[in-house]
């Protein structure tokens, strides 16, 4: 956080340029930051880059998806109108959490690593990864969405205070 192009609208990439091999190498460096520092998801401005592409875990489970989604250009629609609160996290905003409504229901239409369209019906978890690394391409960050910082902490205490059963379970 305090990169400036974080907070910037990053540019579309164009269907001939994802065929270079230096723009097939930062997907896949991408890629391997997002395993490396254990996320879910990772956007080009979050390494300083000011492109329109994200690779994330969009499976219902992503401890068991084999590897992450190349996003391109994302459009996202939503299907419905309910949102939820959840809890999030950012690797450009390490330590942090805090609780963020977004769409439960959601499409995601974008381009593949190789230009091909691709649409994806996303759901809860899913579907909060894929707005979350969105929103990343206009230049916003999830404590922006929050609708009150009272649940904004560090992990630490997160783990101790926010995650525990209140039945004590």
């Amino acid at each position: 956080m305090g990169h400036p192009v974080l907070r910037q609208t990053a540019k579309p990439i164009d269907q001939s340029e994802l065929r270079r091999p230096l723009v097939q190498k930062f997907i896949d460096d991408m890629i391997e930051t997002m395993h490396e520092y254990q996320g879910v998801g990772l956007a080009a401005p979050q390494v300083h880059e000011s492109l329109r592409i994200f690779v994330a875990m969009l499976d219902d489970d992503p401890e068991t998806q084999e590897d992450a989604v190349v996003i391109v250009n994302p459009e996202i629609v939503a299907e419905s109108t309910a949102t939820e609160e959840g809890w999030e996290g950012c690797l450009s905003i390490p330590e942090i959490r805090g609780r963020v409504p977004r769409q439960v229901d959601i499409t995601l239409r974008a381009l593949d690593r190789h230009g091909r369209p691709q649409q994806y019906r996303l759901r809860q978890f899913p579907a909060r990864v894929a707005q979350h690394e969105a929103d990343h391409l206009d230049g916003v960050l999830f404590f922006d969405r929050m609708r009150s910082m009272e649940t904004l902490t560090y992990l630490e205490e997160y783990s101790k205070y926010w995650t525990k059963d209140p039945d004590g379970d």
